[in-house]
């Protein structure tokens, strides 16, 4: 999907999946009969518990498109770590014109986000954390960045691992 090493992959078979539309762009392609209107639709699916996907869906009709971008993203099914329902450490994240930064918050602080990150980090599960969008703000480019941010996400337990160290260690110094 964005050609990351450390993605685990999920089948959606048996997960309780909930769609959310982010984007419907109509499209024209002007032909010697007149216009060809056709739709594109972005749509990110996710079960709430850190598993998330985005597919693009195109068709005449906008209700093909999203049905197209639905089935797409659950066949792109990635797991991203959350505890404590925010991200790990903080992170971010470039594709094409579209910056992402995102940074784990406290319990309470909520979910301070917009648009396209905001549907991500909703359908991930993600309840408390900060974020900053820069850059450009195409929707598409804006879920791909905060995709590949939090796919960049590391688990605590693999970097205590990593370093031959215990999981206190880790969180406490």
């Amino acid at each position: 999907m964005l050609g990351l090493d450390n993605i685990e992959r999920v089948k959606p078979g048996g997960l309780e999946l909930k769609d959310r539309l982010v984007a419907v762009n109509r499209v024209t392609k002007v032909t010697k009969g007149g216009r060809a209107f056709g739709f594109s639709a972005i749509v990110v699916v996710g079960n709430e518990e850190g598993t998330i996907g985005f597919g693009l869906g195109k068709s005449k009709e906008v209700a093909s498109a999203i049905a197209k971008a639905v089935e797409d993203a659950k066949k792109n099914l990635v797991k991203v770590p959350v505890m404590n329902h925010t991200i790990p450490h903080q992170t971010s994240a470039r594709y094409g014109g579209a910056d992402i930064f995102l940074r784990p918050a406290s319990h309470g602080t909520g979910l301070i986000a917009g648009g396209a990150v905001r549907a991500v980090l909703e359908s991930a599960g993600i309840h408390d954390i900060l974020s900053k969008s820069k850059g450009s703000s195409n929707p598409h480019n804006v879920v791909k960045a905060t995709f590949k941010a939090l796919l960049d996400i590391r688990r605590p337990e693999e970097i205590a691992r990593m370093r031959g160290v215990s999981l206190s260690k880790v969180f406490n110094g």
